[in-house]
């Protein structure tokens, strides 16, 4: 718990650098050696290198006037969390999608690690299926399961419930 301060203090400044769309010299923060795991489509990251030319250089192109607007974050010891969304413009092509002039909100979920000052795991949730649908694209093809909620399709349930046998 004694190193909480030290790594709200990296976070801080990593979440104001990144904010202010910086690439070149974001190592101030993160170890060059650090991973940085997203779910699908966003893709896993070995090294800054990797971030910088995979992450944030397409993610930069594809998205401008970027602001970032995290709900809450979250520091115990050598751990920080996140989560919140960024508003954006979809100025660039995203996933073969060309610029829209769309204003988007996708939505994360950031979880660090920091050790000696530096960021060395980052754990990422990006909310891709919902930033695609707002330009147009549906990735479960209606058959997501806010169907259910809309009630446009009946949610199915356990054999156990139904009466069929198990």
């Amino acid at each position: 718990m004694a190193r909480t301060g030290q790594t709200r203090g990296v976070i801080e400044r990593m979440v104001d650098g990144l904010n202010d769309h910086r690439i070149d010299d974001i190592g101030e923060f993160f170890h060059v050696d650090f991973r940085w795991m997203g779910n699908f489509g966003c893709g896993t990251k070995h090294g800054l290198r990797e971030f910088q030319d995979n992450w944030q250089r397409p993610f930069q192109a594809a998205f401008s006037n970027k602001v970032c607007i995290d709900e809450a974050r979250l520091f115990m010891g050598e751990w920080a969390a996140a989560f919140g969304r960024q508003e954006a413009i979809h100025s660039g092509e995203f996933f073969g999608i060309p610029p829209t002039g769309r204003k988007v909100e996708i939505r994360y979920m950031d979880f660090w690690k920091v050790v000696d000052g530096k960021i060395v795991d980052n754990w990422v949730m990006v909310d891709f299926p919902h930033v695609l649908a707002q330009l147009g694209r549906d990735v479960f093809d209606g058959m997501g399961w806010e169907s259910f909620d809309r009630g446009d399709m009946r949610a199915p349930r356990p054999a156990s419930e139904t009466g069929a046998c198990e």
